[in-house]
């Protein structure tokens, strides 16, 4: 379809404006994003209802479907999902999450406690985002459930222990395309001699918001600092209910199968064992592979860069399920379990599918709109210097929320703040570069439509737009706080100056966080 005028202008915003101001406000998500396409598909077909109809079934088949060959990257991250649910329901079968929570029990005394094991799973398990917040959810969360810790914390601690996380590790698949994007750009901008590797570590302390966000999220785990909705969720969930009740059953919770009472630790560390093991395994495998037609010698980057990560994660989620499975009938399961427990966890991640499927779709139709450069353009023309890191980080937070992808803004931001540094002053190429992935992850985490943010959700069996309000404060004091941090920097052109008052500024944030929630605390005795 030939773009329209309403491409790359200021009407391009009009698509996920409509998504996600609906989803907010009616917090029905699948209806939201769907009238968002149809609005922004209307758009590209200038208004022709006819154009329009067709336009969508051939997105809609572009799913799955797309130039003569299966759309494999969708299927394969289906696909895992979907086996996740498997999996998850086969642990629960054989009553490995039960003795999972009963040894946890032992050596977790506080709910503080299962927050912050929640938070160092997240930390260790960096290879992918997605893994990582379809993992570690499940993991964790019959260890939160019976701290009555809510699914809307548990998912605000999971999302920022993910994007976070990856986005400030080389050895990761967000990394690695980090670091395939700075070498292109090191070429142009004459620093070929330097490495992308050596790049993205000098950056990692200008990313204000991953380490600031992280260092928000423990103050917030440790003190007890529960802000708004998020302080509604946990006064819900010290009552018993873990998530509202009200909008039903969440995405990823389990639907009441019977468990064995006599599982073992085993039947849960096993299985996610040897998920994480072939998930890495085949990760480096297949990126090893690709190097090789390429004629190249394997490195560990290299792999990783060119790994086939949805892949890799669904052929290790069949092999795992596959192997559990037998492990299971040996140890005397019916097969009529096994056979019910498989269609119940397929069961309990088609929500998840439904809106993932969606945010696809209105995210192509937003590509072709041409919204991210849109409003990459607002950064053309003079700028003072000093704004630079601070306007790139609040530019790319808006492409990444409106599209709702963090690395569709890091390939389109990147370019742009290299190239506005190396005119304006090319000291701060890296700190505006840092600020692009900085942005991208806070926009990432606020944006209903991002599929990071729909993962964190389903890994924690919350509902999607709860765990988009409840983050939402979290992030946007996390913002701030970056927003001033990489002003000083600009004003300075010292990151130690910029961290300085970002920390700051931290402790001053959680000192009145303190104070207002020992005011409450008063409040509710009185």
């Amino acid at each position: 379809m030939a773009l329209v005028s309403y491409a790359e202008s200021a009407l391009s915003i009009l698509p996920p404006v409509v998504a996600i101001g609906l989803a907010i406000i009616s917090r029905r998500v699948l209806l939201s994003l769907g009238l968002g396409i149809l609005t922004g598909i209307l758009m590209l077909a200038d208004f022709s209802v006819t154009t329009m109809v067709s336009e969508v079934a051939r997105r809609t088949s572009a799913l799955v479907w797309e130039d003569g060959s299966f759309s494999s990257w969708n299927l394969y991250t289906i696909g895992f999902l979907l086996t996740m649910g498997i999996l998850m329901a086969l642990i629960s079968v054989s009553g490995g999450t039960r003795a999972f929570a009963k040894w946890a029990r032992g050596r977790i005394r506080h709910g503080r406690d299962a927050k912050l094991m929640t938070v160092f799973l997240g930390a260790i398990i960096f290879i992918d985002d997605y893994f990582n917040a379809l993992l570690v959810g499940n993991v964790a969360r019959p260890v939160t459930d019976q701290y009555r810790i809510s699914r809307e914390k548990l998912a605000y601690c999971i999302d920022s222990t993910s994007a976070p996380v990856c986005v400030v590790s080389p050895i990761s698949t967000w990394g690695a395309y980090i670091m395939s994007l700075l070498a292109g750009l090191l070429v142009t901008h004459g620093m070929g001699d330097v490495s992308a590797l050596s790049v993205f570590v000098q950056m990692i302390p200008m990313n204000f918001y991953a380490l600031f966000s992280l260092a928000l999220l423990l103050c917030v785990l440790w003190f007890n600092l529960d802000l708004g909705a998020m302080a509604v969720a946990e006064q819900r969930a010290a009552q018993g209910q873990l998530w509202d009740p009200a909008k039903g059953t969440p995405a990823g919770e389990d639907l009441g199968l019977p468990d064995a009472r006599r599982g073992r630790v085993m039947n849960l560390m096993g299985p996610l064992a040897l998920l994480i093991s072939l998930v890495v395994c085949l990760m480096l495998l297949s990126g090893d592979m690709a190097l090789a037609a390429q004629g190249q010698g394997f490195t560990l980057i290299g792999a990783l860069e060119n790994a086939a990560g949805s892949w890799s994660m669904f052929t290790a989620g069949i092999i795992t399920v596959v192997i559990t499975s037998l492990a299971m009938i040996a140890q005397g399961v019916p097969m009529s379990v096994l056979m019910q427990a498989m269609a119940k966890g397929i069961r309990s991640m088609l929500p998840a599918v439904y809106i993932l499927l969606m945010a696809w779709t209105i995210a192509g139709v937003i590509s072709d709109l041409q919204t991210g450069h849109y409003l990459a353009s607002l950064a053309d023309g003079a700028l003072p210097v000093a704004m630079v890191p601070a306007l790139i980080f609040i530019l790319s937070a808006l492409a990444a929320f409106s599209t709702g992808t963090s690395y569709g803004t890091f390939a389109i931001m990147l370019p742009i703040a290299a190239n506005l540094a190396a005119v304006l002053e090319p000291s701060l190429m890296l700190p505006a570069m840092a600020s692009v992935l900085a942005g991208g992850v806070f926009g990432d985490h606020c944006s209903p439509i991002s599929d990071t943010t729909i993962l964190s959700s389903t890994g924690s069996g919350c509902h999607h737009i709860d765990h988009v309000a409840t983050q939402l404060p979290y992030a946007v004091m996390a913002a701030v706080i970056s927003v001033l941090g990489y002003l000083t920097l600009g004003v300075t052109g010292s990151v130690m100056a910029g961290l300085l008052v970002s920390a700051s500024l931290l402790v001053v944030t959680v000192a009145l966080l303190k104070r207002r929630a020992a005011g409450r605390g008063q409040m509710a005795l009185a």
